[in-house]
């Protein structure tokens, strides 16, 4: 009896390691079938000639599983600008296989910590996966140079620790870090003011209403015939309305307040206080889905993106109650952004398409 016995459990055994052998070689196989199609990918190389936007990042302060920290890209031609860098933003750029070593600049809408906390990671692969030779442009309002300042001090030991080991050719040490671009704060009464005119691209920033936090602003790219309007955080501001005329894609901040209620009376409830709070303050410096549909409405915008969404939506069947009554104020599509979407808005054209890159 112990003799067939011991004749299977040694066959079980050999099947057992047959399958983890097997298991190892095929998962080797299909990594490095993985690595070969993506690595050093760049999914903008086949864009057509237009406006292009990417959603690196969706999310506000609240903790979401699914979306970074606000981040979006604009793609014109060629040219590559990021507006904002929260926490985890750089990682959907790469996810999205935007590439970061090509980016033109980055500007800031205002400096709340959670659309300055990606600033660090987005400097370094800059830097690193490019050779580049001078430092990340950094837009922002005044007091933008105290905040690039910070990140530049902070990196700066690591930044010798990358020079050290891969040497001056890999990693030029001029490339490294931020460089500060300050502009005034526009006008109160949300007059642009022109940043950029590059190539075809023009990049104008306006004011807009997110007391007290000040400065704080908006901006429009305009790119052969078609624009993109981002709002930054915001309250309902006619100065979005004036900045997005006309524009084929409004990138809108949105809390929907009728779901961060039951949030406060749940912090009340379990004796968070101070928190439950910050749940009411927050209510009156953000824009709702309703404000930013009727803002896309009067603006006579074609379509409206929603991101930096408060609260998180950890699924999409939340998506119609985080909506609310917008979709009766705006007859054009919304978008309830997600991380890795990619709105293309050909040149020559008034077509908007959408794909997923994540």
């Amino acid at each position: 009896m112990r003799r067939p016995l011991i004749g299977l459990v040694i066959l079980a055994l050999l099947l057992v390691g047959g399958w983890l052998l097997f298991q190892r070689e095929l998962g080797a196989r299909l990594y490095a079938q993985a690595v070969e199609a993506r690595a050093g990918g760049d999914s903008t190389r086949d864009l057509p000639d237009g406006l292009h936007l990417y959603l690196c990042g969706t999310g506000s302060p609240l903790p979401d599983a699914g979306r970074a920290g606000p981040c979006a890209a604009v793609i014109a031609g060629r040219q590559i600008y990021v507006v904002d860098s929260g926490e985890g933003a750089s990682r959907k750029l790469g996810l999205g296989q935007i590439p970061v070593a090509r980016i033109n600049g980055l500007l800031l809408t205002h400096f709340h910590s959670d659309h300055i906390d990606g600033i660090g990671p987005l400097m370094l692969l800059r830097w690193t996966q490019g050779t580049t030779t001078s430092p990340l442009p950094i837009h922002g309002p005044t007091g933008v140079e105290a905040v690039v300042a910070g990140f530049n001090a902070a990196y700066a030991t690591d930044n010798g620790y990358r020079v050290g080991h891969h040497g001056e050719r890999i990693v030029p040490p001029g490339g490294a870090g931020g460089v500060a671009m300050p502009f005034a704060e526009p006008p109160a009464d949300g007059t642009p003011v022109v940043l950029l005119e590059r190539d075809g691209l023009t990049i104008t920033a306006f004011r807009v209403d997110h007391g007290p936090v000040d400065p704080a602003v908006g901006y429009r790219f305009d790119y052969r015939g078609r624009s993109i309007v981002i709002s930054g955080d915001t309250a309902a501001s006619p100065n979005i309305v004036r900045n997005a005329r006309g524009a084929d894609l409004l990138l809108h901040e949105a809390l929907q307040p009728a779901m961060v209620g039951p949030m406060t009376r749940a912090l009340d409830a379990r004796g968070q206080a101070n928190v439950a709070q910050i749940t009411r303050d927050i209510l009156n410096y953000h824009a709702s889905p309703e404000d930013a549909a009727k803002a896309a409405k009067a603006a006579g915008v074609r379509q409206l993106v929603l991101t930096h969404l408060v609260p998180p939506l950890p699924s999409s069947a939340f998506y119609a109650a985080f909506l609310g009554d917008a979709v009766d104020d705006f007859d054009g599509p919304i978008i309830v952004g997600e991380d890795g979407m990619l709105f293309s808005l050909p040149a020559g054209s008034e077509v908007i398409e959408r794909e997923d890159l994540l």
